[in-house]
């Protein structure tokens, strides 16, 4: 079981499904969700106001880098050609407010993992 943190403002997203990815800056032991993983997604862990947003599993898991006009991934190599869609897929309204968060968050050129997840079906 893997678990992951998200800020406030992309919970909602995440609970209702419509964010179903994330990017991350690797970790110094190299460890991130692998395909077929367990997914536990939180907000507000470490804290009084921790919530479990949803279980899913993990469908991919690729390296990404993030440039200024660019995205790729890769396992298949894809370049991103629509960056709006792209944001929006990872909680953000357009591109411009997604490339300014990894900006002030992390700087650019940014290089990382996505992770990928499927909501499992209720029955």
């Amino acid at each position: 079981m893997v678990a992951y943190n998200f800020q406030a403002r992309f919970a909602d997203a995440v609970e209702s499904g419509a964010k179903q990815q994330t990017i991350r800056a690797p970790r110094k032991d190299g460890r991130h969700a692998k395909v077929g993983d367990p997914l536990q997604l939180y907000t507000g862990m470490r804290t009084k106001a921790c919530r479990k947003l949803r279980d899913a599993v993990c469908h991919d898991a690729c390296t990404i880098h993030i440039m200024r006009d660019k995205v790729w991934t890769f396992k298949p190599q894809e370049l991103h050609l629509n960056l709006d869609e792209f944001a929006r897929l990872d909680g953000f309204a357009h591109w411009d407010e997604m490339r300014s968060w990894f900006e002030a968050a992390h700087g650019l050129p940014f290089q990382g993992v996505m992770i990928r997840w499927l909501v499992p079906s209720e029955r």
